[in-house]
């Protein structure tokens, strides 16, 4: 998901305005966003440029404005200070945390990145829907989406949209 660094920068040659309208789609469902530590600081940095830069495209800038509206609540216990505005720190039990996000009323919960938390999420068995951007590219090296757990996770492939760029999307459901 990942380079060895955390870079993305592969990601940006195949990204279309297609894209980012069906990424922004999906973040308008949502009204939290799930992050650890290295990918909340990676996108408080980014997004706060792309907010406050009109060079931007303009389906970079809506996804922008999205990106601060929402709720981030981040899973560290050695961060010092958050700097993105409405951003909540959590320290405690993974698992009984995002059952209390997921008990309260609202729209969905979404994660970008955070390879570790959504590792935690996936063993604790509590993900109930996958949404995979999968690009016709091999790092070679970097940060895994599925690493080794025990136990088995069924999913159902619900839907599946390609782009001319090569990128493929796909959503699994948990069964």
């Amino acid at each position: 998901m990942a380079g060895p660094n955390c870079e993305l920068d592969w990601h940006f040659n195949r990204w279309t305005a297609e894209m980012a309208e069906i990424q922004t789609k999906q973040l308008s469902r949502a009204d939290t966003i799930l992050l650890g530590r290295t990918t909340y600081i990676a996108m408080a940095a980014y997004w706060s440029v792309v907010r406050s830069d009109l060079c931007f495209p303009r389906e970079d800038l809506a996804f922008a404005e999205l990106m601060h509206s929402r709720q981030k609540v981040v899973f560290s216990r050695t961060i010092q200070e958050l700097t993105w505005e409405n951003s909540l720190q959590i320290c405690g039990n993974l698992g009984s945390e995002v059952y209390k996000l997921k008990k309260l009323d609202g729209n969905d919960i979404i994660i970008y990145g955070s390879s570790k938390l959504i590792g935690g999420l996936i063993k604790l068995g509590i993900v109930d829907e996958y949404i995979l951007w999968i690009h016709p590219l091999m790092l070679g090296a970097g940060k895994p989406l599925f690493r080794k757990t025990k136990g088995l996770t069924n999913m159902r492939l619900s839907n599946v949209q390609r782009f001319n760029s090569g990128v493929v999307l796909l959503h699994y459901n948990r069964i």
